[in-house]
């Protein structure tokens, strides 16, 4: 089976599964309440699907790497950590935790300026590998959550209970109006990384091939990780930290679709992601009953085949 058909197929099972998750148990006397709360849960579940899919394609390719993902530069430690230090300082009551669009856009321009802090100065010096900024990402992830564990530890265990929920990844409670103010952004990054596709192609190659065929890397580099820091940030801040869920899509992606053009890679990524956390959130509802979140189900399956990939490259 080509390429081709093979999207085509993935994307009549999105478009299923979510016909059949948004419609399930509706009569006409329900139709109305259920739709309000399905439609931008299914909305959310899209959105964070397609940024954390294509945002993890493309860092693997800017990296050369196929186990990485943006998670490692530290954005679900920094949320936690966000999150922690608004209640520390003011309070479980307060206007800016309780606010879910206060919350949201606090979160989003800390961690967005953050990495650009972030990136101005590691780009501000030529000559650097990009294996140097991931290092550095992974220190900083690990100061965020030895903070968070300190703080968590010593402030008031009511405070804490305020605070767990944001340590998982969740789509029960997504706000509405967040999930179209974030469709505007995402859906512009998206476009944005279907544009410099076939830098992207070019880049798979290799620095100096990519080089020899006129491309300059570090430009590509830097733009492709700014879009990718937005996207994963208004993704974390919406729906939670998502450790795995980017390492599972892309490696399933890369194994069903043997093209290497980075737009039907990122496309098919996309539609398998959203047909993988549609499930899952379904699996979550209706078989666990809510027992469980779908982010332990990713961290239990994305673990797993984390330690798969690693031992199947050794092997290799």
């Amino acid at each position: 089976m080509g390429d081709s058909a093979k999207m085509a197929l993935l994307a009549v099972a999105c478009l299923l599964i979510t016909g059949w998750f948004i419609g399930q148990g509706l009569n006409a006397d329900n139709y109305q309440f259920f739709l309000s709360l399905r439609f931008p849960k299914v909305l959310a579940i899209i959105l964070a699907a397609v940024a954390i899919s294509a945002s993890s394609l493309v860092f693997q390719t800017i990296t050369n790497n196929r186990i990485l993902t943006p998670s490692i530069l530290g954005f679900d430690n920094l949320y936690v950590l966000i999150q922690v230090l608004l209640v520390v300082f003011l309070g479980s009551a307060h206007h800016w935790v309780v606010n879910p669009v206060i919350n949201f856009i606090l979160s989003c321009v800390v961690m967005i300026g953050f990495s650009l802090l972030l990136f101005y100065f590691y780009f501000k010096r030529q000559g650097r590998s990009i294996f140097t900024l991931i290092l550095i990402g992974i220190i900083c992830g690990s100061v965020f959550s030895s903070i968070t564990g300190f703080l968590t530890m010593v402030i008031d265990p009511n405070e804490f209970t305020n605070i767990q929920d944001t340590m998982f990844a969740s789509f029960n409670n997504i706000n509405g109006e967040l999930v179209y103010w974030s469709a505007g952004p995402l859906m512009l990054c998206f476009g944005g990384l279907l544009f410099y596709s076939r830098q992207l192609d070019v880049l798979w190659l290799g620095t100096d091939n990519a080089i020899s065929l006129g491309l300059d890397p570090v430009k590509i580099t830097r733009r492709i990780m700014v879009l990718v820091t937005i996207m994963i940030s208004i993704a974390t801040a919406l729906v939670g930290p998502v450790l795995f869920f980017g390492l599972i899509t892309v490696s399933l992606t890369r194994e069903l679709f043997k093209s290497y053009q980075h737009w039907v890679l990122i496309l098919a990524g996309s539609l398998l992601a959203i047909f993988l956390l549609i499930t899952g959130q379904w699996f979550v509802e209706k078989v666990l009953s809510f027992q469980t979140t779908i982010s332990v189900l990713i961290n239990l399956a994305g673990g797993s085949y984390f330690l798969y990939l690693l031992m199947r490259n050794r092997i290799n």
